[in-house]
């Protein structure tokens, strides 16, 4: 599983034809770059300032998110048609092979992850250990913006299970398992920088989503991963507990279905991603905190 959620910039390097003398060859991959986190406002910036060769620059806030309210979260999904029109941009055509990074581990990157593969792009992998691995080997970087041709992807939705807050609050209740992928102390209940209330969905696992990168931003190893997992009731074979079709019918020993929630659907992607590489299927919660915490009828917990 982790060669298709992963690609090393070595490996990258070699598809893109770097270094090779040779012009790139038809079918190289398409290249986004998806530089945000958390109050980062100078994304698009930081890319001009130097990208992967041919990189194309993702928006977050726009492309991959719809208009932020209170009833659905600061990150809601995207429509179809907005999404597909984003991926035409980005140069993504029907057979496209394509691979995301940043320059946070590849927690935002994991968003346009799991959105392409929920919209039917099958073929997706995030650049483990980002910008920073790619620097790291000896691969350049240019400046200024890339304008590809348009692509003609057609998207589908429902390629990556989801769960609204009743499904994530019955795996919570014992269901199955719930992630909750933020930093510990917003789990705990003890800051909250961004969402009106502090604390978790009752029931959820603490499971930040930091814990699955070792040091250079790089992911722990499949056996590392499992453990992680392992150690919080999660198996190899559980499948999402929620809509769609990806993972309906995997099932662990336990048969216990498993979903991640964040602070507004961001961060959760990178989790299940590394729940990927350790051969679990996880439905994501898009609304996530964000979502949750707005809406005076659901219950919040505080505490480890």
């Amino acid at each position: 599983m982790r060669e298709r959620v992963l690609v090393g910039a070595a490996a990258l390097a070699d598809d893109l034809q770097i270094g090779a003398g040779t012009d790139p060859v038809e079918g190289r991959p398409v290249v986004l770059d998806v530089r945000w986190a958390l109050g980062m406002t100078d994304g698009h910036d930081r890319y001009r300032a130097g990208h992967l060769p041919g990189a194309v620059y993702v928006d977050l806030e726009t492309e991959l998110a719809a208009h932020a309210s209170p009833a659905a979260g600061r990150h809601p999904l995207p429509s179809a048609s907005a999404f597909q029109q984003a991926a035409r941009r980005w140069g993504v055509s029907a057979g496209s092979r394509v691979v995301v990074y940043d320059s946070v581990g590849g927690t935002s990157a994991a968003r346009a992850w799991w959105l392409l593969r929920y919209f039917g792009v099958p073929d997706v992998r995030i650049l483990d250990g980002g910008l920073a691995a790619w620097t790291a080997e000896g691969f350049a970087v240019e400046p200024g913006d890339v304008t590809p041709e348009p692509g003609d992807v057609v998207v589908r939705p429902g390629g990556m299970p989801v769960l609204d807050a009743d499904e994530a609050a019955a795996l919570a209740d014992g269901e199955g398992v719930l992630l909750d992928a933020r930093a510990a102390e917003r789990y705990r209940g003890e800051v909250e920088p961004v969402d009106p209330k502090a604390g978790h969905i009752p029931g959820a696992a603490s499971a930040p989503t930091t814990e699955n990168l070792r040091e250079g931003g790089r992911f722990l190893s499949t056996a590392e991963l499992k453990r992680r997992f392992g150690g919080l009731g999660v198996s190899a074979g559980s499948a999402g507990g929620g809509s769609g079709s990806a993972g309906d019918d995997a099932r662990s020993s336990t048969g216990r279905p498993v979903g991640v929630y964040c602070g507004s659907g961001v961060t959760a992607a990178h989790q299940v991603a590394a729940l990927a590489v350790a051969g679990v299927d996880a439905a994501l919660y898009p609304g996530s905190w964000s979502q949750w915490s707005n809406d005076p009828a659901r219950e919040v917990a505080t505490g480890a």
